[in-house]
């Protein structure tokens, strides 16, 4: 199967589809009786009305939220496939995608994380355009409003706006414009829900909204390790990629290796702002997937012994499959 998205077969655009509707069979064949979801932060709804998934049947949510995870696969295909991240251009990162955004049950459903990746993708897209872009004054300023948009849907975005000053020490030499023009674009968003909560006489409820953000880490998670155990090939196959680039790390691009450090930052941060949910889901982690599908589509990219990767897809597939039955 991972010699058949090696190339750009228009073909492999059907196969996606189909693949999918596939990861979600277990879901499809033993639909929950009841989800809730909501498609923004509680605080967003006085800005923008829109209907709560009650209004939803189980399977259209589960069908809605397959469509969302295609459409992101494709044009995250484009994205990395643009920037040149591979060996050649390939569907594999949307294969990869879509198998990362397959993991868990939270994940095969309508959820503000799964809407919010949108923004995270178009991110990943600008912060990779900075290091050949002349002025980053202005690419600043859209991922700005991009995270203060995500932020609006799903308030742990928020933290990718450490992503931004990461990302200009990275590719760029100190210029304090680039640097504020990404918060100001943040802002020129937040400041307009200021003012609509300061209308309706409400601006102690806005000060509420911030207040995550003073959360202390949790010490101590409580995991259910059987829940985990389909990350191991997850795993195995994210440690053989990153061996594959580090033997090639000083023979890519500059731009290259600076793109898979950007993208570290963001899977990490990713994981670190559940930090700012008290009432946690795993959903959360959704917003790791982007990057970490770039990092496995890397590997497979460059793997050469066919029998090999074969056979570790084809455990990854198998194992998630499993999990998602059982």
């Amino acid at each position: 199967m991972i010699n058949q998205f090696k190339t750009l077969n228009p073909i492999n655009i059907l196969l996606l589809f189909a693949y999918t509707f596939f990861m979600r069979i277990s879901i499809l064949i033993n639909p929950p009786v009841r989800l809730n979801f909501e498609f923004i932060e509680p605080y967003a709804k006085f800005l923008i009305q829109i209907p709560i998934g009650d209004n939803f049947s189980v399977i259209t949510n589960i069908l809605m939220a397959g469509i969302l995870v295609f459409i992101q696969a494709i044009i995250f295909n484009r994205i990395v496939n643009n920037h040149t991240l591979l060996a050649k251009p390939s569907f594999l990162p949307a294969l990869l995608y879509i198998t990362g955004a397959s993991l868990f049950d939270p994940f095969l459903i309508l959820s503000p994380v799964l809407i919010s990746n949108f923004m995270l993708i178009l991110i990943m897209d600008k912060l990779l355009k900075i290091g050949k872009s002349p002025n980053a004054i202005m690419i600043m300023f859209d991922i700005g409003l991009f995270i203060a948009v995500g932020t609006l849907i799903y308030f742990p975005f928020v933290m990718m706006l450490l992503l931004i000053w990461l990302s200009l020490l990275l590719y760029r030499s100190f210029n304090w414009r680039e640097w504020v023009s990404g918060l100001v674009g943040f802002l020129t968003i937040i400041f307009f829900l200021a003012v609509f909560y300061y209308w309706n006489d409400n601006l102690g409820m806005f000060y509420k909204i911030w207040l995550p953000l003073k959360n202390k880490f949790p010490s101590m998670f409580k995991i259910r390790y059987n829940d985990y155990l389909v990350l191991v090939p997850v795993g195995i196959t994210m440690v053989l990629a990153s061996i594959q680039l580090r033997e090639n790390f000083f023979r890519s691009f500059i731009s290259t290796r600076k793109a898979f450090q950007m993208l570290f930052f963001m899977f990490l941060i990713a994981i670190l702002s559940v930090y700012t949910k008290s009432n946690f889901k795993l959903y959360h982690f959704l917003l790791c997937v982007p990057p970490g599908a770039v990092l496995l589509a890397y590997y497979f990219s460059n793997a050469t012994k066919r029998w090999f990767y074969e056979s570790l897809f084809v455990i990854l597939v198998l194992t998630i499959q499993f999990f998602l039955f059982v």
